[in-house]
């Protein structure tokens, strides 16, 4: 089934959980989690991995609503819906992804690099100092193509960079490249698949640097 758009009971549902984070009222709403959020989550997500089924080991995840208790005893039900493009065994955390997350007060899509390990930005900063042009090309043609700017958390310490155009990126600690969006009429249409497979499409050579680098 292609994506639709969501709905606005989608948004009453998003909050509805947030409110109500407890099994009876999930078990009276649980058809309209189906619905208004589960299969509309789906059937974007399908639109959007389409254009990207040539490239190897990269797999679609879409998540369900159910907390893992043995991390979140407190919370049983995610308050917020996502799905990621990201390579297999790969943790979302310590490893790139492509990503759409929507939330009872908004949506993002993007490139996400959340919480690589010290190791892993190391080789970040050896790989930008060792591809230098290259990545330089692709992040001004990412940013072009997108409308977005390559940034992340950064080191409070600058690191001491080879190359001064690297500045920008060579402290980060994490790696986002990102649009956040409120809640507004494309969520609820056709167009939000295109936009989203587009921009994440753009983003995908950035998202194998990102990969090459943390391992």
């Amino acid at each position: 089934m292609s994506f639709t758009g969501f709905y606005p009971e989608t948004i009453d549902f998003l909050w509805g959980i947030r409110l109500n984070n407890n099994r009876e009222w999930f078990e009276a709403h649980k058809a309209d989690y189906q619905r208004f959020l589960w299969e509309p989550m789906k059937a974007l997500a399908a639109d959007v991995e389409a254009a990207f089924t040539g490239v190897e080991g990269l797999r679609m995840r879409v998540s369900r609503i159910y907390r893992d208790m043995r991390m979140h005893p407190p919370v049983p039900y995610k308050e917020t819906s996502w799905m990621c493009l990201r390579h297999d065994g790969a943790s979302w955390l310590e490893h790139p992804c492509l990503f759409f997350e929507l939330t009872s007060e908004g949506y993002s899509y993007g490139l996400l690099l959340w919480n690589p390990r010290a190791a892993a930005m190391e080789r970040w900063r050896t790989q930008l100092g060792d591809r230098t042009e290259e990545f330089l090309q692709m992040t001004a043609r990412a940013e072009r193509e997108t409308g977005l700017r390559l940034g992340g958390r950064a080191y409070v310490r600058p690191k001491q960079t080879p190359d001064e155009r690297l500045a920008p990126y060579y402290s980060l600690r994490n790696v986002s490249m990102m649009r956040e969006c409120p809640l507004g009429d494309e969520l609820y249409t056709p167009r939000l698949a295109e936009t989203v497979r587009d921009t994440l499409h753009a983003l995908l050579p950035l998202y194998e640097f990102c990969l090459s680098a943390v391992g």
